[in-house]
C-alpha cells in the first residue's frame, strides 16, 4: 500500500501550487478534484488543453492521479438533477484519458436535496434503490464506452449505506466498470462503534475482493459526524489495515477529512501502521 491524500485537502489558489503542495509532505498519489484547477468539480464541459495541462503538470512533479472526483447526488429528489449530474459525468469519463487517470469515485446519494452526504429516511425505500440503479446503468453504460472505472463506498449517510448494500449494488450491476472505495470510517451507524471489527470483518468478507481505493480518516464516534484525522479517533487502525492487506489489496491509501496542519502527522501515524504490519 502507498500513501495518497485527496488533493482538495490543500486550499491553494492554483493548480501548481495545490500540487506543490502535495509533493512537499512526501505522497505522490492524488485523489483529484476539478476544483484544484479552478473548475467546479463537476463542470459542463472540459478545455483539452486544460486536461493536458494538469496531466502535464502531475507528471513534472511525478504524482499519480489515481482517481478524481466524479461525485454527484445519484438519487436527488429531482430527475433533472441527477439527468444533469450524468450529462456531467459523461463530459468527465471523455476527459479521463488526457487527464491520466481511469477511475472516477461516485457518490451513491440521498434523497436529501440539499446535501448529497447528509441522511434521509427515504434512503431506504424501494423507490430510492429503483433510482439508484436506474442511474447506475446510465453511468456504467457511460463507464463502459469510455473504458473507465467506477468506485463507490458505503456512506452511513447514503442509500448504499452498508457493505451489505454495496454488495447487492455490486451484484445486481454485473460490471466489471463498478469497484469499491473501502474507507472504514464510513460504516458504523450510529450505536455500533463497539462491534468495530465484526462489522469491518464482515464488509471485507464482502466486498474486499472489489477493493480498488482504500480511504484513511478516523472518527470520534459512530453515525453520521464525527469524522476526523487518521489516528486521532477510535477507530482500529491495525484492524482495518491488516483486512486491508489480507484482501490482498496493494493501492492508494488516501488521507482526508483531515486539516492541512495535520497531514503530516496523520502520514507518520499510517506509516508506522504500515511498517508494524510488514513486520
Amino acid at each position: 500500500m502507498q500513501l495518497g491524500i485527496l488533493a482538495r485537502t490543500f486550499v491553494r489558489p492554483t493548480l501548481t501550487a495545490v500540487l506543490d503542495a502535495v509533493k512537499a509532505h512526501g505522497l505522490n498519489d492524488v485523489q483529484f478534484n476539478l476544483a484544484c484547477a479552478g473548475l467546479p468539480p463537476m463542470p459542463d464541459r472540459l478545455d483539452p488543453d486544460l486536461c493536458d495541462r494538469i496531466r502535464q503538470e502531475m507528471a513534472v512533479r511525478k504524482l499519480t492521479m489515481v482517481a478524481v472526483s466524479g461525485t454527484f447526488n445519484m438519487i436527488h429528489p429531482d430527475l433533472s438533477e441527477r439527468q444533469r449530474g450524468l450529462r456531467r459525468l459523461a463530459t468527465l469519463a471523455a476527459a479521463c484519458r488526457r487527464l491520466g487517470t481511469s477511475v472516477i469515485t461516485l457518490c451513491t446519494g440521498t434523497r436529501d436535496a440539499d446535501d448529497k452526504w447528509r441522511y434521509h429516511p427515504d434512503n431506504a425505500s424501494p423507490e430510492a434503490w429503483r433510482d439508484l440503479v436506474t442511474a447506475m446503468q446510465t453511468a456504467l453504460q457511460i463507464a463502459h464506452d469510455r473504458d473507465v472505472t467506477l468506485a463507490i463506498e458505503p456512506e452511513v449517510s447514503n442509500v448504499v449505506d452498508s457493505a451489505t448494500k454495496a454488495r447487492r449494488l455490486l451484484d445486481e450491476m454485473g460490471s466489471p466498470h463498478l469497484k469499491i472505495i473501502m474507507d472504514a470510517a464510513n460504516l458504523f451507524p450510529a450505536g455500533t462503534l463497539q462491534h468495530q471489527h465484526k462489522i469491518l470483518d464482515k464488509a471485507f468478507a464482502l466486498l474486499g475482493a472489489d477493493v480498488i481505493l482504500a480511504h484513511a480518516k478516523d472518527l470520534s464516534r459512530d453515525g453520521e459526524a464525527g469524522q476526523q484525522a487518521a489516528g486521532t479517533g477510535r477507530l482500529d487502525y491495525d484492524h482495518y489495515l491488516s483486512l486491508l492487506q489480507g484482501s490482498g489489496f496493494d493501492g492508494p491509501l488516501l488521507l482526508h477529512s483531515l486539516a492541512e496542519s495535520q497531514v503530516d502527522q496523520a502520514v507518520r501515524f499510517l506509516q508506522r501502521r504500515l511498517e508494524r504490519l510488514a513486520g
